[in-house]
């Protein structure tokens, strides 16, 4: 054996590996979409999720043995990608499963064949670990294959334990080390030292059952799930120090490199971490669009999102300003397609997504800049509005948007405080990094330059609280989703849903839990989670809320307030209000109708919104998801521009029309195909089955849906659109109401309108002009205060010429304006300083209390002298608990603390006649 392992590309590898578990009766399978079945999870994380049915007992598997390469998927390490090894988040992971045929023995004996034998990894070089009580695997590593118990390694359940949630099926685990420098020695080895060791093949042993109890009982057939990263593997035999400079990733790497006229091997270590985000973000979402992930602001569309917008900002960072995703999208495409053709299939389809996202984001970027001008002129501190090249000018836009982020600050941000007043906050600079591409780090820079800070632990506590949002979306995988509903599942029947018929029912109690836990009673004020045997409540799907109701008995009533569907059990969650509820019981389960009714009305509703926007708007609409409540509908569909206002009222005439005229609901159950032949509009994205659900309205619109409706347009009643307005890029949104909750809303504005009349006494329909005049008015009164304030601060400072004082070849006028606000001091520094020519002017002054303003306005010949407005005036509001700056000739700040104002202007006065005399 060679001291050194083979040298094998990466798609080498990747068949080698496939191959060597079929020789040895594995069948391959293709790689699964990154869209999971599985809807617990936002995207496939692991090789193994495809199979989650089959570990659960909940289906069959066609062959005993399985072998392949699966793309997957993580983002809940995002920020440490590029900056470490071995985080990415997209990578192939290597699997040979077996479903209850071969165990330990095998599983061991064939990881250390391929790994030393097909690989050629030196046997001097590994090291295994096991979990600390499986004495099974130990021997077999000892005994059968021959490793040193010096490089076998027992290693509590924190890391040698798989688990797939708190209960369901588990196993220890076994995993393979390779090992950069054996010259270490085996003494005191730690495999925690990722420095020395890299873990790259996982072998579990799934063979127990753990209860809620925490008890652990042998599985009755037991599986092996094993998993070896592919980028690993392949960074271990190309000897390169970590993964993005394997041929997996590097060509694309080079590809951006060679756009940005860099080089990545004599660049500096930030522009390399910016060049490996970008060859493993553009992999991750070529692969996500040719899984038809659309980019959105929700779920895995905001995943693909953010990953493109990653992509933009570090390009940016390393000086690409134009358009460039696509350049190197291609090179990722190449390198995939002979793995997975459909990245080729889906070329015109991927290039036309990112096309569009990065774009709109590049114009984000301008927005953002837009918006930091306003951050920056919204702060205490009157800065110079054009301080900064980099800031672009405040427009209306600009404000509106800051607006917005205060409104939608966090409440468990940092409290709100008086610096403040001289500092962008952590959420304003983690908006701008998020939302519109702005590092930090050039956020602070802009911030510097107009004399701010930034509040980096808000910044922080931002990015955390994101973070947490994001491991949360469904990044883990639990095979036990329904917890105790798992666990009781091959001793309790699927429910029966008898909901689209019957608004009630006898039923029978099949599972009670409570807080999540199986009992077999609970009593009242008891909040708690209720399976039937069959049920008339809808379960929230498809966009529409699950129904409300009562369950009743002898004694008993059971209020619920929402229903969803776990696999295939409805889960009734509510509370006890009085009685005793117990597991086997006979209840009486009733709907409520009138919510009901609200419901089928908004759902119908949104079956003919989509219908009259194709007609009027664009017929290549289609639905981008959907709310269906009991008292409002909102529906948001595809469309790269706003409704006219034109397009809005014929639509809402036309579905009005649509349930004058009553067309009959025709609701039937058909092949998917036949559905699609016969024109049935079917929801992007969705998954459905061999046959599917049409809902039917001739003429008018026929869908496939789940869903509860009316059996007749004319029980909908009337359609009002509420608002129309974009939500993503390319994504509009409309909020509507229908039957009963039309007149709810007219009955709201129509006590509006009544209110402002009386207050304003004119007519309902003379409010605009009243209210166009009143807000004529109030400019004016506005520009008349504004004058007047200008007028009494020059009037002030006029009679501060007399006190000039002559400092060598200078005149200086250091002093306090009483009651003057920033721009007016401003305005009289500038006006004092054109009156005495060569000088320096500083005034202060208290406008409001617990706040100072400072100006400082130096005449060229000053500026020779070396001081600078901006610089010398920030110092000095520092006595006053502030800051600020500006430009060199003039610049502003401000403090909180007036009773420091003298001591402030008498160290100017000091400063100025030293520097000057």
């Amino acid at each position: 054996m060679s001291s050194n392992p083979q040298h094998l590309s990466g798609h080498e590898i990747r068949s080698l590996f496939l191959n060597f578990y079929a020789q040895r009766g594995h069948q391959i399978l293709p790689s699964a979409s990154l869209v999971p079945e599985d809807p617990t999870v936002l995207l496939t994380i692991a090789g193994m999720l495809p199979f989650k049915p089959i570990f659960l007992g909940q289906r069959t598997p066609e062959f005993k043995r399985a072998t392949t390469s699966q793309k997957c998927i993580r983002t809940n390490d995002i920020e440490n990608v590029g900056r470490t090894k071995r985080h990415q988040t997209f990578f192939e992971m290597l699997g040979n499963f077996s479903f209850g045929d071969y165990f330990k023995e095998q599983a061991i004996a064939w990881g250390w064949e391929i790994s030393t034998e097909v690989f050629g990894l030196p046997k001097e070089r590994l090291v295994v670990s096991v979990f600390e009580d499986d004495d099974e695997a130990y021997a077999i590593w000892r005994d059968q294959i021959g490793v040193s118990e010096a490089r076998i390694k027992r290693m509590g359940a924190d890391d040698n334990f798989w688990v797939s949630g708190p209960t369901g099926p588990c196993g220890p685990c076994s995993e393979i080390y390779y090992d950069f420098h054996p010259e270490r020695g085996d003494e005191n080895i730690d495999l925690e030292d990722d420095t020395r060791f890299i873990e790259f093949y996982n072998l579990v042993f799934m063979q127990y059952n753990r209860d809620a109890s925490g008890n652990l009982t042998p599985l009755q057939n037991k599986n092996i799930d094993t998993g070896m990263g592919l980028e690993r593997i392949t960074q271990i035999l190309q000897q390169v120090p970590n993964n993005y400079e394997t041929d997996l990733i590097f060509p694309i790497i080079e590809t951006a490199a060679k756009i940005a006229g860099i080089d990545y091997h004599s660049s500096d270590e930030n522009t390399k971490v910016s060049l490996k985000v970008i060859g493993d973000h553009v992999r991750s979402v070529v692969h996500m669009i040719a899984d038809e992930i659309r980019a959105s602001n929700v779920g895995r569309g905001y995943v693909l999102r953010r990953l493109i917008r990653r992509v933009v900002r570090h390009g940016r960072l390393i000086g690409i300003t134009g358009e460039f995703i696509n350049q190197v999208a291609e090179t990722a495409i190449a390198l995939s397609e002979s793995a997975y053709p459909n990245v080729r299939q889906r070329e015109a389809a991927i290039k036309a997504e990112l096309a569009r996202e990065e774009a709109n984001f590049l114009k984000t970027l301008d927005r953002g800049e837009k918006l930091l001008a306003a951050i920056i002129n919204s702060k205490k501190v009157d800065v110079p509005k054009s301080s900064s090249s980099m800031v672009s000018p405040i427009d209306a836009e600009a404000n509106a948007l800051l607006m917005e982020i205060k409104n939608k600050k966090p409440s468990g941000m940092s409290p709100i405080n008086a610096e403040d007043a001289y500092r962008i906050s952590g959420y304003e600079a983690f908006t701008l990094y998020d939302t519109y591409g702005f590092p930090l780090e050039l956020t602070q820079e802009i911030a510097e330059e107009n004399g701010l800070t930034i509040d980096v632990k808000g910044f922080n506590e931002a990015m955390e609280e994101q973070r947490k949002r994001s491991q949360s979306a469904h990044e883990t995988i639990d095979l036990t989703v329904q917890g105790s509903l798992d666990k009781l599942a091959e001793h309790i029947h699927a429910t029966e849903f008898i909901g689209y018929k019957q608004s009630a029912a006898t039923a029978k109690v099949e599972v009670l839990l409570v807080g999540g836990v199986s009992q077999e009673e609970a009593e009242a004020g008891t909040d708690v989670q209720v399976v039937l045997d069959k049920t008339p409540f809808y379960a929230e799907s498809g966009g529409q809320i699950g129904d409300r109701g009562y369950i009743s008995g002898d004694g008993l009533v059971l209020r619920v307030e929402d229903v969803k569907k776990e696999s295939d059990f409805f889960v009734h969650f509510g509370r006890i209000e009085r009685g005793t509820l117990r597991v086997g019981d006979n209840v009486s389960a009733q709907i409520d109708r009138s919510c009901r009714r609200r419901a089928q009305a908004n759902h119908t509703a949104t079956h003919l919104l989509q219908a009259a926007l194709k007609k009027f708007v664009d017929e290549g609409i289609s639905q981008a998801g959907s709310l269906v409540s009991f008292d409002r509908l909102r529906f948001d569909f595809n469309c790269p521009r706003a409704l006219t206002t034109e397009e809005i009222q014929q639509v809402e005439e036309q579905i009005n029309t649509w349930i004058a005229e009553a067309h009959s609901a025709n609701i039937k159950i058909l092949p998917l195909a036949e559905a699609k032949a016969r024109g049935a509009v079917a929801m992007f994205g969705e998954k459905y089955g061999d046959e599917v659900r049409v809902i039917d309205f001739p003429g008018v619109s026929m869908e496939l849906c789940g869903g509860t409706h009316v059996s007749n347009t004319a029980e909908i009643g009337v359609f009002k659109i509420i608002s129309e307005a974009g939500v993503a890029s390319g994504v509009r949104r409309i909020e509507a109401v229908s039957g009963p909750a039309v007149l709810d809303y007219l009955n709201v504005r129509d006590k509006v309108v009544k209110d402002l009349s009386d207050r304003f006494k004119v007519k309902p329909e003379e409010l605009p002009e009243r209210i166009t005049t009143l807000q004529n008015e109030l400019r004016t009164a506005e520009k008349q205060l504004e004058n007047l304030k200008s007028q009494l601060a020059i009037a002030k400072s006029d009679s501060l010429l007399q006190t000039a004082a002559t400092v060598g070849d200078h005149k200086i006028i250091v002093a306090q304006l009483e009651g003057v606000d920033p721009e007016s001091l401003k305005s009289a520094a500038e006006r004092l300083l054109q009156k005495i020519g060569n000088g320096a002017v500083v005034l202060g002054s208290v406008p409001e209390a617990d706040k100072v303003s400072l100006v400082a306005a130096f005449s060229p010949e000053v500026n020779k002298k070396g001081l600078q407005a901006g610089k010398f005036i920030g110092a000095i509001a520092k006595i006053c608990g502030g800051g600020g700056g500006g430009r060199p000739n003039l610049a502003q700040a401000g403090g909180r603390d007036a009773s420091q104002l003298p001591a402030a202007l008498e160290q100017a006065q000091s400063e100025l006649n030293s520097a000057l005399g």
